[in-house]
């Protein structure tokens, strides 16, 4: 069979099994093995031979060891319950302002985010604290769960991100290591969330009926100076964390996996100062970080076979003549990159796609010419969408899931429908200014 061939069939196959919802890590590895004997002449130890050395190569990838570490400072801080004072505190602050309560859940998604890098973590914390309040304050349905759901997957974008520890980890480039992600990913997370903010104020301005305020007793509840304070003292033991954590990493000082281990410390450390250090609390957090560990790190041992085995028989080559070969212009390249990516988002985990496409499509940026720091987070931030875009967006079920009664999917996908389509503009906006991406690690590494 020609690699043309074996490149459709061994991508309708892997769709056609996640469409019948197979657990996609076994999809991706069954696929792989399937495809792998047919291009291999049925050679058994041969095929087995490649999965023992992919496996091999991957539980040998040190940088790896910062993604337990940064799930479990994200499970601790979970319960340390930073996200609850923080947002107690905004509530007053910014209440008073029409779609304030919205504006206070981007604020407090964009810190957690910045603490965290878990996803479920954000959304499902938001969903419990600042639905209930949302209603009481009369938000529209859309309006609150568009907000909690788009701002709570900042976390993905914002470092420390398990995604970028995984795609650097994947690449092996010096251009897109872990740190140069980490320094590159900050303003364009900074950018969504000012975008999400700005919408927002806007939208609420506009029609006040969407997100009115709280009532003049709550906002002067508080004098001005008061609010600096407790603004302030919420946001120290956080702003702290990040500053050990994302410090360490772009003044040189530790790696990322360093890093994650003092991120984890200071995350035990805050817990214990608010009091919610115990015996339940490690258990429960040892236990989260175990199962959510072994799911991504089962994921990526499926994903990095199938993408071993679909470039040894040629597939890669296959979409590069297809898209370079094409005549077409490099631009129109990336928008087809960009789109098949995010197509692939709405039914395929984030790190199955990085896995899956990483390997064919960096080697197409890089022969295009494109930076290959700028193309990944551009890529990345393509994949944020991949938690808010029906059917499958992991934040739409996370935040139905937590959700009050009253909320269907049906409020669900037309709220979060304005903000894909600021996460497209982010995207434009980035394509169109590369600084945004390459300023900060040029200033911390001296490169992009």
């Amino acid at each position: 069979m020609s690699p043309e061939m074996l490149t459709v069939a061994m991508f309708g196959t892997l769709i056609l099994a996640i469409t019948l919802g197979h657990p996609l890590a076994y999809t991706l590895a069954a696929v792989a093995t399937l495809f792998g004997l047919i291009d291999n002449g049925f050679n058994i130890p041969a095929l087995f031979d490649m999965f023992a050395n992919n496996t091999w190569g991957l539980m040998n990838n040190y940088v790896l060891v910062a993604i337990p570490l940064f799930i479990l400072m994200a499970q601790l801080l979970d319960r340390s319950k930073v996200a609850d004072k923080l947002f107690e505190t905004l509530f007053v602050v910014l209440g008073g302002l029409k779609g304030g309560l919205g504006l206070a859940v981007v604020v407090v998604c964009t810190v957690f985010a910045a603490t965290t890098g878990i996803i479920g973590a954000s959304v499902v914390a938001m969903g419990l604290l600042a639905t209930p309040a949302l209603m009481r304050k009369g938000y529209q349905k859309e309006l609150s769960s568009g907000i909690i759901c788009a701002a709570g997957t900042l976390g993905i974008l914002i470092p420390p991100s398990i995604m970028m520890v995984v795609y650097g980890g994947l690449t092996g480039l010096k251009e897109t290591s872990v740190g140069n992600l980490f320094a590159a990913s900050i303003l364009p997370g900074l950018l969504l969330a000012s975008l999400y903010f700005i919408y927002i104020l806007i939208r609420c301005n506009i029609n006040p009926s969407l997100g009115p305020p709280i009532s003049k007793d709550e906002a002067s509840k508080w004098s001005p100076t008061q609010k600096i304070v407790l603004t302030l003292k919420c946001l120290i033991p956080p702003m702290a964390l990040i500053l050990a954590v994302m410090g360490t990493i772009l003044a040189g000082v530790a790696t990322p996996t360093e890093a994650a281990a003092l991120g984890a410390l200071g995350a035990l450390i805050l817990a214990a100062f608010n009091g919610k250090l115990n015996w339940t609390v490690l258990k429960e957090s040892a236990h989260a970080t175990m199962s959510t560990t072994s799911m991504v790190m089962m994921l990526f041992i499926g994903g990095k076979f199938f993408s071993t085995v679909f470039m040894s028989m040629g597939g890669g080559d296959v979409v590069a003549d297809v898209l370079v070969g094409s005549g077409m212009n490099r631009w129109m390249v990336l928008l087809i990159m960009m789109g098949i990516v995010f197509l692939m988002g709405m039914f395929i985990d984030w790190a199955a796609i990085l896995l899956v496409t990483v390997p064919i499509f960096m080697p197409i940026a890089m022969e295009l010419e494109f930076d290959p720091l700028w193309f990944s987070i551009l890529l990345c931030v393509n994949l944020q969408t991949s938690f808010l875009t029906p059917p499958f967006g992991y934040a739409l079920f996370y935040f139905k899931g937590v959700a009050p009664e009253g909320y269907t999917m049906g409020h669900i996908y037309r709220g979060i429908l304005p903000f894909v389509m600021l996460q497209i503009l982010g995207l434009i906006i980035l394509a169109a200014c590369p600084p945004i991406v390459t300023w900060l690690p040029a200033i911390f590494f001296g490169s992009g």
